[in-house]
């Protein structure tokens, strides 16, 4: 028979979360970090994990709570200089160095970093007695290379972190442990820790390189998983959660609006429909910008907020160009009711972009967006599998936020059938096909709809005109055969006739 135990149980203590101070993290934990536990932040030298620990600490200073930064590797100088660099004061943080004066005497053959077991504990005692005078809520620990280096071997290390982990807890600290991440990762620090967060950094052949973030473990919490973008930027790291559109669904009603070309509108079996993207597709100069340009000015006219993300294009030339065809831009500009961002694809993350159009919608209140080119916006991605990965992820999302998006995809090529980067044709609600064509001496451009999944939509093939007044969709190009090859075959207006064998 079980017998009870003559001992109380202690009361159960409620778990609480805390911020870990970086925009984006606390996003992928759900709400912060569980509080009064350790935490591993590994990466390589110049992921952030420095830059990381502060914004922790500061981030518990303006809530009143004592913060402590143990500092074995790098002395207190290079740590205000980095905060300087960031505008921040440390003023409110105690800073523990436990590299001593006699480190620095090249005279003295003994220091606190030196490895041997002696002064692994005095290392040890140090800390502790600094948590127990300083009493802080928070603590960064960096770094643990120096302890693996002081205690010699993997057994006297991890004895040594499983009893700053167990000091830690009697003292209610939240801790961040810092190390740098090696070849393989320290499995022994994987398991102790409560939870562990990779820093990475990729260089890429030309343009900025690229960081990211993955929640390795976290115990007791339902964290987003996979790899997440980041900044190192001034005023610190800047985390950009993986867009899931499952998580931002709402209820919109469509509504079908004017493209302003009553001719586009015909062929679209009546416009745009809000809560949907459309794909424009044609080699470069047919005017796939312009259509563009086109449909957005009228959202602009019926008082809408749009966001253009150029990629391709100078802002001078874009504005330029707009104007001359009768498709002035710069009134909705000074109004603000429009946003032009220049993108430079070298220099962006792609978690970056899918932030700036959640920005876009979520607090400037656009209802229409429009990338230029997706051709450029490949570059900025590891390969076209990502890409078709993210934009799906992009488009649920904007569709379900009822924002009427507009894709520009450039082919190769002018004349015939172009070949394309990436297909995304599949993931497109409504595409429209633009085509340069040979007739009569000239070359002449074609517009046609190709698909629309949410309206009526006319199968003709259209001649694209482009002038001073914007453009104009003009009739069917009945007589014509292989238009969208580029090398038509001019018939008449009479029907074909069809040939027939001997036998009738």
């Amino acid at each position: 028979m079980f017998e009870p135990s003559p001992f109380p149980a202690a009361p159960r203590k409620l778990t609480r979360r805390i911020s870990t101070g970086v925009p984006g993290l606390d996003d992928i934990l759900g709400g912060g970090l569980t509080a009064e536990r350790v935490y591993l932040i590994e990466g390589t030298p110049g992921t952030g994990k420095t830059t990381l620990g502060m914004q922790f600490l500061l981030d518990g200073a303006a809530k009143g709570e004592a913060g402590l930064y143990i500092t074995l590797s790098e002395t207190a100088d290079e740590l205000m200089a980095v905060a300087d660099s960031h505008g921040w004061s440390l003023d409110k943080l105690a800073i523990f160095e436990l590299a001593s004066d006699e480190a620095l005497d090249p005279d003295t053959q003994q220091s606190i970093l030196h490895p041997a077991e002696i002064e692994l504990g005095e290392t040890a005692r140090g800390v502790m007695e600094q948590v127990d005078k300083i009493k802080p809520a928070r603590v960064v620990f960096d770094s643990l290379s120096e302890m693996r280096l002081l205690a010699q071997n993997p057994l006297r290390y991890r004895r040594q972190i499983l009893a700053l982990k167990q000091f830690f807890a009697s003292r209610a600290c939240t801790v961040l442990m810092l190390d740098d991440k090696t070849s393989q990762s320290d499995q022994h620090l994987h398991s102790i820790a409560h939870g562990v967060v990779c820093l990475e950094q990729l260089a890429k052949e030309f343009g900025k390189e690229r960081r990211r973030v993955n929640v390795m473990k976290m115990r007791g919490i339902a964290f987003r998983g996979g790899y997440h973008d980041y900044i190192l930027d001034t005023g610190g790291i800047r985390i950009f959660p993986r867009l899931v559109a499952a998580e931002h669904s709402a209820e919109f009603r469509p509504i079908t609006r004017s493209t302003g070309s009553r001719g586009l509108d015909t062929l679209l079996g009546g416009g745009l429909v809000s809560g949907t993207n459309t794909l424009f597709v044609g080699p470069s100069g047919v005017g796939k910008t312009t259509v563009v340009v086109r449909c957005m000015l009228s959202a602009l006219n019926r008082g809408e907020r749009a966001s253009y993300y150029l990629f391709d294009e100078g802002l001078g030339t874009f504005f330029a160009r707009a104007a001359a065809l009768g498709l002035d831009l710069r009134p909705h500009l000074h109004t603000g009711l429009l946003t032009v961002r220049h993108i430079d694809p070298a220099e962006l993350a792609p978690g970056q972009f899918a932030q700036m159009l959640r920005d876009s919608v979520e607090i400037d209140g656009a209802t229409f967006i429009a990338i230029d080119s997706l051709n450029a916006y490949l570059q900025a991605m590891p390969g076209e599998q990502f890409l078709t990965l993210q934009m799906h992820e992009l488009l649920a999302y904007l569709n379900q936020k009822g924002v009427t998006t507009a894709l520009i995809l450039g082919e190769h090529g002018i004349i015939g059938e172009g070949a394309r980067d990436v297909d995304l044709s599949y993931l497109s609600d409504a595409t429209i096909l633009l085509r340069y064509f040979e007739a009569g001496g000239q070359l002449r451009r074609a517009i046609t709809v190709a698909k629309s999944r949410t309206t009526s939509h006319a199968l003709t093939i259209h001649e694209l005109l482009l002038g001073p007044a914007g453009i104009e969709v003009g009739a069917a190009l009945e007589g014509f055969e292989g238009v969208l090859t580029g090398l038509p075959t001019y018939r008449g207006a009479t029907p074909m006739l069809v040939a027939t064998d001997a036998n009738g």
